[in-house]
Parts: C-alpha cells; sequence; structure tokens
C-alpha cells in the first residue's frame, strides 16, 4: 500500500491520471504501477520479468541506498522507500540527471 507521495508529479499522476511535469505517453503507465504499488504489501510482487511490463525493480545505491527504483520508461522511474508492507515517500523522477 502506498502511504504518501514525495512530489507534485506521483500525486497529480495518483489524482488527475496526468502530469504537466512527465511525456503525457507515460501517463497510463505510471498510473498502472502506482496501483500496482497501492495494491501489494510485498516487494516481491513487483519483480516483473519481460518486455513489456519489465519495470526492472532494484535497490539505489550511495546517499539513496534505503530507496527502491522501478522502471516507468527510461529516464523516469518511480522511487520510493519499502517498510513494513508499505510504499513510503514515492516520487516520479529523473533520479539520473546530475
Amino acid at each position: 500500500m502506498i502511504r504518501n507521495f514525495a512530489n507534485k508529479v506521483a500525486n497529480e499522476i495518483w489524482e488527475s491520471d496526468r502530469s504537466k511535469a512527465m511525456p503525457q505517453e507515460l501517463w497510463i503507465r505510471s498510473k498502472a504501477l502506482l496501483t500496482m504499488m497501492h495494491a501489494t504489501s510485498n516487494i516481491n510482487d513487483l519483480k516483473i520479468k519481460g518486455r513489456p511490463p519489465n519495470i526492472r525493480l532494484h535497490k539505489l545505491k550511495g546517499d539513496r541506498r534505503d530507496e527502491w527504483s522501478v522502471t516507468i520508461k527510461l529516464p523516469w522511474c518511480i522511487t520510493f522507500r519499502f517498510k513494513s508492507g508499505e510504499f513510503l515517500d514515492v516520487k516520479i523522477e529523473n533520479y539520473h540527471k546530475g
């Protein structure tokens, strides 16, 4: 279950299925991934293989080592922390930007 959103883009997609901050062609996939996250309390449910819908669930490194990421379509990702069956501080972002 998603506990909270940590940026405007993720909240806009969740609430209205759209965001001016990201490409329109990614809105549906973003909402689908957020819906999957909200419907589960097991992070392993996000281990989807294949193309599509390979979402590349992985742990981040360095100063973000407590966070996870799933791919919407590079460079866009959903990043989050996961604790006690809940997705926390969910963001939609391009964290690859310098």
